[in-house]
């Protein structure tokens, strides 16, 4: 991880140590629906029921341990979970001072991962792109599975041209800038994005190829979000969430994007299954379990 997006998620975390807890564990919130969806699930006792027969299972990039704390929960209580995280693992054990059989340990996706032994479902999602190497990542975490375990990663998906271009634009321009004023960016960023939200318009647009943009009616603020700009906005979550949602996709310099068709071959690379496949708008998300499994 470089310098820059290693600062990014230090100061991200340290400023907000339980930011996205209440609604990542919100049955039935936007945030908990969304992880539930892109994994497979249609419930949160569907989720719990795959995960009933793990012993161990890791969260692999838990920043504060908002979604260790959902994987808690759905786990058999006896389980150990683990989250590893390069700069907020202490935040996250914090957080979870005196939770039964749940652990957090200082690692690095890139480096030797040896001594946390072997699970039996691993989740990693939204890190991988964060990474020098997310690949080499990705191939470091399979060799922790244990002989049935099941890993589950989310990566961002590229997206259309004109998205991509102005993320890239708008990256350049703020991944230099200490915390409070990459902050102010993102905050005028999220005020465009909740402007649109709030205007209520729907539009009925015709495909545009060269755009990347699908045939559809959309919400004007998900036209605009979807294909020229992410300017996210969610009235469930608070001003300060919302506005660390854009800065944790513009502040950190590595922020890699990816095709389905280059996370099937990281599947394939390490023999792994895959049981599992979603690609929506933002990004990819692919299970698969080793080969005994």
């Amino acid at each position: 991880m470089s310098g820059n997006t290693l600062r990014s998620f230090q100061d991200k975390w340290e400023k907000n140590s339980k930011a996205f807890y209440a609604e990542t564990l919100r049955e039935g919130s936007d945030t908990q629906r969304w992880i539930l969806k892109r994994n497979g699930f249609d419930s949160f006792l569907n989720f719990a029921s795959h995960l009933a027969k793990s012993k161990r299972i890791l969260d692999a990039g838990c920043g504060n341990g908002r979604v260790t704390a959902l994987l808690r929960t759905m786990a058999p209580a006896q389980a150990e979970v683990v989250g590893i995280d390069l700069v907020a693992a202490d935040i996250a054990k914090k957080n979870f001072k005196n939770v039964p059989h749940t652990y957090f340990e200082t690692r690095d996706l890139l480096g030797d991962l040896s001594g946390l032994g072997l699970f039996d479902f691993i989740y990693c999602q939204e890190v991988l792109h964060h990474t020098s190497d997310p690949a080499r990542a990705f191939g470091n975490l399979c060799r922790l599975l244990s002989p049935t375990g099941e890993i589950a990663i989310y990566v961002y998906k590229l997206k259309a041209p004109a998205r991509e271009y102005v993320d890239d634009f708008i990256r350049a321009k703020i991944a230099s800038l200490e915390y409070d004023e990459a902050m102010k960016h993102c905050t005028q960023i999220m005020e465009f994005g909740r402007s649109l939200s709030e205007s209520g318009l729907r539009v009925r647009v015709p495909s545009v190829e060269l755009l990347g943009i699908e045939e559809g009616e959309y919400d004007l603020q998900r036209l605009i979000y979807h294909f020229f700009a992410k300017c996210y906005w969610n009235p469930d979550l608070s001003h300060e969430e919302n506005v660390l949602v854009n800065y944790d996709w513009y502040h950190p310099q590595i922020a890699t994007r990816h095709t389905l068709g280059e996370i099937e071959g990281w599947f394939q690379s390490v023999g792994l299954q895959i049981t599992h496949r979603h690609v929506d708008f933002y990004g990819i998300t692919v299970r698969g379990k080793n080969s005994g499994g």
